[in-house]
């Protein structure tokens, strides 16, 4: 039997993402070799390499010099928002199939480019949205799939903390960010949610964006008090987007709100036959012979008709999905459209925020 390829891996930022998610989870496959490292930091680039290189793997300070590699197959970027769509545009066009962190670009129009820049050479793009692949989201969305909601009509995308608001790197930073709990874990939420609505046509959006809370002190915040000179983002955001179809997503996000209704990457969805939520586990509520019920489905149960055990964690299976895309020429879970809807959802709220008025969208 012939031997499998091994695909070629690039990783351009080796801060913390890549440390915690992307790297760990390449490393639990067969089928890839990880070549190359790129950190402006070089010494991040060089203990990635002593990390999770194979023997031969080399560490770069500028990712153009890593991209003139022909032998590399797949990048994954994991830099700040700022830098997604030059990197990831000019890997496309080396001929580099490419995974960016979330979210897809700082801005809609960058991640127009992304998308042109994936269609012009024929390479595949993902983004990573890794909480589609818990064992919870799975789930749900197989019950949205077979039909059990019916039209979902009315949805709620969840991301909202207390006090754990990011200190460290550049999350406070507006300039490379591009925006704070909305664009950070926002972007999460909501794609979750138009996720399982199978919604990608917005109509109209309007959006509050606060600067409330980043010149207080003694915030019993998670990860210690935040510097309030470097704080230039908002700590909470919402929206209010209308579809085509008339469907309606409210979204609520924030780093540091004063409320004990907590829990991020989380959707509630009301459809005409039945609804859901991820606020206490994964609930599914109905009526069934004239009577109301809610369920609470046994994840790690055997048996259930439509839904296959997972013992991966969401960054192992979106890793080895994501490579097997590449290996057998499949669409990836994530598609690039799909995110770029995000993206211009997330922009429109902090536009309309700026102007009091809605934003929309053309057909």
């Amino acid at each position: 039997m012939k031997e499998q390829k091994k695909l070629k891996i690039g990783i351009i930022g080796c801060g913390g993402i890549a440390n915690a998610k992307h790297m760990p989870s390449l490393a639990k496959l067969d089928n890839i070799e990880m070549v190359a490292f790129c950190d402006i930091e070089i010494e991040k680039a060089n203990k990635a390499v002593e990390e999770y290189g194979i023997s031969t793997a080399k560490a770069y300070e500028s990712y153009k010099e890593l991209l003139k590699d022909e032998s590399i197959d797949v990048i994954h970027i994991c830099t700040p928002n700022k830098s997604h769509a030059d990197i990831c545009v000019d890997a496309l066009e080396s001929g580099k199939h490419v995974m960016c962190e979330k979210p897809m670009a700082k801005t809609a129009s960058d991640a127009r480019k992304m998308l042109q820049a994936a269609k012009s050479t024929g390479k595949k793009l993902t983004i990573a949205y890794q909480n589609r692949f818990r064992n919870d989201s799975v789930y749900l969305h197989k019950t949205c799939e077979r039909g059990d909601l019916g039209d979902i009509y009315f949805a709620k995308a969840h991301a909202v903390r207390r006090r754990d608001v990011p200190t460290w790197g550049v999350f406070l930073n507006e300039e490379e960010q591009g925006g704070g709990p909305l664009i950070d874990i926002g972007t999460h939420a909501l794609d979750l949610t138009l996720w399982m609505m199978n919604n990608y046509k917005p109509k109209s959006v309007m959006g509050n964006v606060y600067y409330k809370l980043s010149n207080q002190t003694n915030t019993g915040n998670t990860w210690g008090d935040w510097n309030t000179k470097d704080f230039s983002v908002e700590d909470s955001a919402f929206g209010f987007i209308t579809m085509e179809n008339g469907a309606t997503i409210v979204l609520e996000t924030s780093w540091a709100l004063n409320t004990l209704q907590t829990g991020e990457a989380k959707t509630t969805l009301c459809g005409t036959k039945g609804g859901a939520d991820m606020q206490d586990g994964l609930r599914i509520n109905g009526a069934n012979f004239g009577k109301l019920f809610t369920t609470t489905p046994l994840l790690d149960a055997r048996g259930v008709d439509f839904y296959d055990e997972n013992t991966e964690s969401e960054s192992e299976l979106e890793a080895r999905l994501w490579i097997e895309s590449i290996l057998n020429d499949t669409v990836p879970v994530v598609k690039p459209e799909e995110a770029l809807v995000v993206t211009e959802i997330l922009e429109a709220i902090y536009e309309s925020a700026k102007t009091g008025k809605p934003v929309y969208f053309d057909k």
